[in-house]
């Protein structure tokens, strides 16, 4: 098992779970536009180490989620920005540049110190 990503939850905008019931959650890193900022669970920016592809896994404290697709930005906006999109819904094609999309399960809870990692098995 290697690990491409790994992250935390450092802050939590005030709108943040709004999306939860389009089974989509909104990263930004601390460059986040002032009126996006209340919509996204902020992360810091840090680098991956290797490619994130379908058929990884994300992890959400340790809940497995399949990635089902990957859009065409989400490597380089993750890395620079910290700003990608997890849908999950399952999707196998990417509709959104900026969207990860993972298997269709039950929404794991995001709070403050979530941790977050892609890995490849």
């Amino acid at each position: 098992m290697k690990t491409i990503y790994e992250n935390k939850i450092q802050s939590i905008g005030d709108f943040a779970d709004t999306f939860l019931e389009e089974k989509m959650v909104i990263l930004f890193g601390d460059g986040a536009p002032q009126d996006l900022k209340d919509f996204c669970y902020n992360i810091d920016v840090v680098e991956t180490d290797g490619e994130i592809e379908e058929g990884q896994y994300l992890l959400i404290n340790g809940d497995q989620y399949k990635i089902t697709s990957v859009g065409d930005v989400v490597q380089r906006n993750l890395t620079t920005l910290g700003h990608i999109t997890i849908k999950f819904d399952g999707s196998t094609t990417a509709e959104l540049p900026g969207t990860l999309y993972v298997e269709d399960k039950i929404l794991p809870k995001f709070d403050l110190g979530t941790e977050l990692k892609i890995i490849n098995e």
